[in-house]
């Protein structure tokens, strides 16, 4: 192994609809496969057969401005739709093979953080949500 080549997550970008969140400094998704047993006939074991997949994760950043509660919040009007985005995580550090990008489609939001301040520290959000569809846009592969 290189270990020059190991990627430094300073690189780290979050885009959404089109925009550089520069406020994000913590990103994570998962997809969770769930299962149902399959029993055998003729053998102990049981089987496991895939039935569902869950996509999670969330965003951490310092508050800027009000824009993405703003916009996520809108559900608590009952005349309005929910917040439905995608985000795209881009990773590029310049010492890598190359650069990946992937993108969470159909993000909604589960958590809005209305207030949380103390004086004398900055202010920070965390932002949960589910997703459902993955792509990957560019891949880092071992030249």
């Amino acid at each position: 192994m290189d270990e020059t080549k190991v990627i430094n997550g300073s690189y780290g970008e979050c885009h959404c609809e089109g925009k550089w969140l520069t406020n994000i400094y913590k990103m994570s998704a998962d997809i969770e496969p769930s299962y149902g047993d399959v029993k055998m006939s003729g053998s102990r074991w049981t089987g496991q057969k895939l039935l569902g997949l869950k996509g999670s994760g969330s965003i951490s950043g310092y508050k800027i401005t009000s824009e993405l509660v703003k916009n996520v919040a809108r559900i608590t009007d009952d005349r309005k739709s929910e917040y439905v985005t995608e985000l795209i995580s881009k990773l590029d550090d310049p010492e890598a093979y190359g650069y990946e990008r992937v993108r969470l489609k159909h993000v909604k939001f589960s958590k809005i953080p209305i207030v949380g301040w103390e004086v004398g520290s900055m202010v920070e959000e965390e932002w949960p949500f589910t997703f459902v569809g993955v792509e990957w846009l560019d891949k880092i592969e071992e030249s």
